[in-house]
Formats: C-alpha cells, sequence, structure tokens
C-alpha cells in the first residue's frame, strides 16, 4: 500500500482494499526528486512527516507498519520487493507536479516489467482519460456521493519489518523553514471540518474576502487536502450533511456556497491533469512572449521580500511568508500586483508562491497563477488595486499595522499610501520614506495603464479569439443541470457556461 498525499485511514480505499490481502505492508517514499523541485519547501515537508508520524501511531493500532524509506520510487520498490516479494502495489491516483507524473510513468513502467499489476483509485473528483468536460458535474457529485471507505477492523497479518525512527528535516539536508503551521494530521483535520461546518462558516460567505476574517472565517481545510489528511468526499458529504440538519437559513446559505467551492477545487484540478504542460506553458500561446524578456529581478525581489512601498500587499506577503497561509482574495492580488504592476511572468512568480504555500496543489495552483495574469485567454482580466483593497479589506489598518511595522504609527488616513505623507507627517510616524519604508517601486496608474493596453490590445487579435474557443472548449465548466447543494431538482436546466467566481475560496 503505496502512501502518496492520501495520509489517513478514514475514507482510503487502497486501505480498505488491502484487507482482502492475507498479508500488507505499507510505505510512503520521501523521493528526492520532491526535495529537488523547485516548488517544494521545507515547511511542507515539515508537515508531511507530523502527519507521517500520526499515521504510523494509526496503522500500527491496527496491525499495519508502515514504512518510510528516503530515495527515488522506483529504487525504493525494487528494493522493498527483493525484500518482501510483494505481488500487488496499491495506491491513489495524483494529478500532481511534473516530477509526481514523471515519476508515476516511470513506476508504472517498472510493474509491467516485473508483472506486478498496481491499482490506482480515485480519491477526488478529477476523471482520469477525460476526452470532455460534458457532464462533468454530475460524475463529480456522483463520486463525492458514494459512501466512504471504511476499514471495519485491524489486519490478521502484516509483513514484519522494521520501522526506523522517521527523518528529521537535519537528516534529509533542509533548513528549519520558520513557519508558524497549522496543525498536521488526521486528527486536526477532523476536528478542524467540524468547528467550520458546525460554528465557524457562520459567516463565511462575508469572511471571505479579508485577511482579518478570513483567518477563522475560511474553512482552513486547504492544507489537509493538499496533504490528504482528510478526503474531499468526507468535506463533502459533512457539508451537505449539515446543510440538510441546520434550521438556520443564513447557516445554509453560507455552506452551500462552499459546497459549491468544492467542485470548483476539482474543476480547477481536472485542467492540470488534461492538460499537464499547463505548469510550464500558456493555455493561451497568443500570450508567449509577453513576459519572459521584461522580466525585472529587482521588483521580483521586493515583490517576494514584501518591499514593493504598496502596504497591502506587502503586508499579504509577510503574512504569508510566515504562516504559509492567506485568503484567496489576497492571493489574487499578490499575482494581479506581480503581473500587471510589475509585469513579472506567473512561471517564476508561481514557483515562489508554490513554496510559501503550505497548501500548495498544483492543479489549482498553476491554472489560478494564469487565470489571474492573463494567460487563458478566456478569463475576465482582474486588475486589483492594492490601495483600494486597503480601504475595503482593511479599512482600519490592523492587518498592515500587523505585518509591517514600520508603519504602526501612520496616521490611518495616509496607511494605505504612506507616499502622500509630508515629512512633517513622517518625522511625526517615525517612518521615512524611502529610508525606513520603500516608495511605491513602480507607479499605480502608468503601471495599470501599460497592462490595459497590452492585454486588451492582444486579446482583440484574431488569433486571441481563436485560441480562446479553443481553451473554453477544452477546459471551460459547464453547468448539467446540476441543483444546488442540499437540494435535489427533478427536472433538468439547459446546459450553459459557467465562469469562476473571483471570491471562490478555492484555497479554503
Amino acid at each position: 500500500m503505496w502512501f502518496k498525499r492520501d495520509l489517513r485511514v478514514h475514507d482510503h480505499a487502497p486501505l480498505v482494499a488491502a484487507r482482502t490481502y492475507a498479508d500488507a505492508l505499507a510505505i510512503f517514499i520521501i523521493e528526492p526528486e520532491w526535495l529537488a523541485s523547485p516548488d517544494c519547501d521545507a515547511s511542507h515537508v515539515d508537515f508531511a512527516l507530523a502527519c507521517l508520524a500520526e499515521l504510523r501511531a494509526a496503522l500500527a493500532a491496527r496491525g499495519l507498519p508502515l514504512l518510510v524509506r528516503v530515495g527515488s520510487a522506483v529504487a525504493v520498490l525494487a528494493q522493498l520487493r527483493s525484500e518482501v516479494a510483494f505481488t500487488d502495489l496499491l495506491s491513489h491516483e495524483e494529478t500532481g507536479a511534473a516530477w509526481s507524473y514523471a515519476r508515476d510513468r516511470q513506476v508504472a513502467a517498472w510493474c509491467a516489467s516485473c508483472g506486478i499489476p498496481w491499482q490506482q483509485f480515485n480519491q477526488t473528483g478529477v476523471i482520469r482519460g477525460l476526452r470532455n468536460r460534458a457532464g462533468w458535474v454530475r460524475r463529480w457529485q456522483a463520486r463525492m456521493d458514494t459512501p466512504l471507505h471504511l476499514l471495519d477492523g485491524p489486519w490478521n497479518a502484516a509483513l514484519p519489518l522494521d520501522q526506523p525512527a522517521l527523518p528529521t528535516l537535519a537528516s534529509l539536508g533542509l533548513s528549519p523553514h520558520g513557519k508558524t503551521l497549522q496543525a498536521a494530521g488526521e486528527r486536526a483535520a477532523r476536528r478542524t471540518l467540524s468547528s467550520f461546518v458546525q460554528v465557524r462558516s457562520h459567516g463565511y460567505r462575508k469572511a471571505l474576502s479579508s485577511p482579518l476574517s478570513a483567518e477563522d472565517g475560511c474553512s482552513r481545510l486547504s492544507p489537509h487536502l493538499a496533504f490528504g489528511t482528510i478526503s474531499l468526499r468526507t468535506v463533502h458529504q459533512a457539508t451537505e450533511l449539515a446543510i440538510r440538519n441546520t434550521p438556520e437559513r443564513e447557516l445554509a446559505y453560507a455552506l452551500r456556497g462552499f459546497a459549491r467551492r468544492l467542485r470548483w477545487h476539482c474543476h480547477f484540478m481536472q485542467k492540470l491533469e488534461d492538460e499537464p504542460n499547463i505548469e510550464f506553458h500558456n493555455f493561451a500561446r497568443v500570450c508567449d512572449g509577453l513576459r519572459e524578456d521584461a522580466f525585472n529581478d529587482e521588483n521580483f525581489e521586493a515583490w517576494c521580500a514584501g518591499r514593493t512601498g504598496y502596504p497591502m500587499v506587502d503586508a499579504c506577503m509577510r503574512s504569508l511568508r510566515a504562516t504559509g497561509w492567506l485568503n484567496f482574495r489576497m492571493r489574487a492580488m499578490l499575482v494581479s500586483f506581480a503581473s500587471y504592476h510589475l509585469w513579472l511572468h506567473w512561471r517564476q512568480t508561481g514557483l515562489f508562491l508554490a513554496r510559501q504555500f503550505l497548501d500548495f496543489e498544483p492543479g489549482i495552483h498553476w491554472s489560478q497563477m494564469q487565470m489571474q495574469s492573463g494567460t487563458t485567454g478566456i478569463n475576465t482580466l482582474r486588475m486589483y488595486s492594492p490601495t483600494k483593497q486597503a480601504h475595503d479589506q482593511d479599512p482600519q489598518g490592523v492587518f498592515i499595522r500587523r505585518w509591517v511595522p514600520e508603519l504602526a504609527k501612520v496616521p490611518l488616513p495616509y496607511l494605505a499610501e504612506p507616499w502622500k505623507m509630508d515629512p512633517s507627517v513622517q518625522h511625526m510616524a517615525g517612518c521615512r520614506m524611502g529610508v525606513d519604508y520603500p516608495l511605491p517601486i513602480v507607479d499605480d496608474k502608468a503601471a495599470m495603464a501599460f497592462a490595459k493596453e497590452k492585454m486588451y490590445g492582444l486579446r482583440k487579435t484574431p488569433q486571441a479569439r481563436v485560441e480562446a474557443a479553443d481553451v473554453q472548449d477544452r477546459h471551460g465548466s459547464r453547468k448539467s443541470g446540476l441543483p444546488p447543494s442540499g437540494q435535489r431538482r427533478k427536472t433538468k436546466t439547459p446546459r450553459e457556461r459557467e465562469a469562476p467566481s473571483p471570491q471562490g475560496d478555492l484555497f479554503s
């Protein structure tokens, strides 16, 4: 039983299937390819190790040993086969980054050469080998409504092998990450789900946008979904049950909004499953060359460090780097600022953000990086004003003052635009612009005018229109008469196009 990004016992189809064998063994492989990948961070590995510690104990209580070995997957599996001569390999499917896609192809070839059947089970709404999106939502719903896969008892026999202690970040050659992370493991995931559907979801729709209210108002399940400490099906069914059982209209309304976003979660992952190259190339190839030759390293470094001179941008980046999490609207603002104000290519900024996000999910991440930078060719161009976002989402300046302490004493009327302070106000606030806090690295209006001219001009070209139609046909979502969450219609409605919500809590 090969664990990958499914570090749980509850609702685990391969584990249940393994119960039919006389002998079983579970393994997790810490792969050098993962550690060396440009989207991996020590915080990801740290979180995974904490999950593995809990998982190992949970499996041991059921009589199943969990080996954790370091090495390339084929080499580790080949060595294990020489030790125990296993005959079958069970795992979940994975829609991951390019390195994991290449790894799975290598494992499939190795299994075929050895005559070892490799049975892969689905654990999300992502459909492998999908030819088109017609009816996708109904197939997603059918999967999510399937009964949970539950273990009915301990293993009677398991293959005896030594289980060395889990490696550490230091033994893996990784430095401390310094982030304050969410609690890891399946128990934490289930507590987080329970607290959300029962209590925290009351203000969900209103809490989404502000980084202050979103901290508790969002589900905070995204790291657990990314590492598989809870299944999407478990979250879906718990949400639907809460909707049916709540007499409170406001709570049911909030939960229905969350339930719809669970579908969007898989909708974006499906894009990477269908077209793995979107990790590296523009959806709309007419955008090739748009930003590649204009990359400004100094602006990129200032953005990464939270030193752009735009307080809301800097506060969000510093918060993300400290905690590994940020709400969706502020993530979108960070990408918008990098893509339009700084005219940076999404690949480089995307790799940096991937390392910061504890909940890095490749399918969602790369689709969203392109969507927010305008290279899908089909989505509305969303160019966020960092000043407006500061006024709208942090009107009292609490978030900015927390994460940009240089501005702690700046009067509120100047907090979103501190460069407007005259020298006397700067002296009173103890913040000299250009010394204690940087001046804006670009001019807001000039940068937006340039970006709009480039993007809207490109979209008017015949080639862009042709490509947009092709991208929509391959990746655009389609309604299929699915009733609102928690309800069921007796008749279908005509199919129509859906448009992603810019406020969607895709990262929960």
